[in-house]
C-alpha cells in the first residue's frame, strides 16, 4: 500500500489542522493505522494509532485531548485531528500501516509509511 499524508502547514499557537493519509490499493481495511512524528533533533514518536474497524484507538499519554485519529475505510483515509496546537508539536508527521490486528505504538510493527508533511506552530 502507498501512503499519502496532507494537511500540514504553518498554524499559529492555539490554532487546528486537520491532516489526511490517502491510501492506495483495496486493502486499506486490513490494516491498523497509526500517526508518527518526529521534530528536528529528535527520535520519531508515536502520536496516535487506529484499528481497522476503528473500534479501539490508542494516543500518547501527553497528545490525549487534543488531538483526535479517524479513519474512513470506504475513502480510503486516515484523519489526525489536532486542536490547541503548540510550538513543540511543530515536526514532520508521518502515517504508517501496519498488519498488527490492534493498535500499536511501536513503529517496527508497521510496514508501510508515507513521505510526511510538515506541520509548524509559530509562538
Amino acid at each position: 500500500v502507498q501512503l499519502q499524508a496532507s494537511g500540514g502547514g504553518l498554524v499559529q499557537a492555539g490554532g487546528s489542522l486537520r491532516l489526511s493519509c490517502a491510501a492506495s490499493g483495496r486493502t486499506f481495511r486490513r490494516y491498523t493505522m497509526g500517526w508518527f512524528r518526529q521534530a528536528p533533533g529528535k527520535d520519531r514518536e508515536f502520536v496516535a494509532g487506529i484499528s481497522w474497524s476503528s473500534s479501539n484507538t490508542v494516543y500518547v499519554d501527553s497528545l490525549k485531548g487534543r488531538f483526535t485519529i479517524s479513519r474512513d475505510n470506504a475513502d480510503n483515509t486516515v484523519y489526525l485531528q489536532m486542536n490547541s496546537l503548540k510550538p513543540e508539536d511543530t515536526a514532520v508527521y508521518y502515517c504508517a500501516a501496519s498488519l498488527i490486528a490492534d493498535t500499536t505504538q511501536r513503529s517496527q510493527d508497521y510496514i508501510y509509511w508515507g513521505p510526511g508533511t510538515q506541520v509548524t506552530v509559530s509562538s
